[in-house]
């Protein structure tokens, strides 16, 4: 069985999808663009805050999906520009704990409403 999360912490979806699914004890959430969670605007910014909002974003869903970053197994970064990779992971490690999920990151040709990086995540639900 599984369940849909909607949580008014996170963006609104801008498709067909849901923020998180929580199914067989896992929590899989939606890709995380910076977009604020009070106007639902996304505002192009320097690359370490649109991934401090993408990462507040995401700690908001897995809280309301009854997990945190704690028990993350998975997560999947998607950048424009790999030339960011390394402001990203700053931003990324300070939220992340010892034993680290697995993780691929990627350059991609765009992102939805030009956003330079896009996570999500795979958790457990505590």
């Amino acid at each position: 069985m599984k369940r849909a999360i909607e949580s008014k912490k996170v963006p609104a979806p801008i498709g067909p999808y849901s923020q998180a699914i929580v199914a067989n004890g896992m929590v899989y959430t939606s890709g995380q663009i910076a977009i604020d969670p009070s106007t639902g605007e996304y505002t192009p910014s320097a690359i370490e805050a649109e991934a401090e909002l993408v990462m507040k974003n995401l700690e908001a869903l897995l809280e309301a999906s009854g997990s945190d970053f704690s028990s993350v197994v998975k997560t999947s970064i998607f950048l424009q520009s790999m030339s960011d990779f390394a402001e990203v992971n700053a931003v990324y490690s300070k939220y992340m704990v010892a034993p680290f999920p697995a993780r691929e990151t990627v350059e991609v040709a765009q992102l939805p409403k030009s956003a330079k990086v896009e996570i999500s995540m795979i958790s457990i639900v505590k």
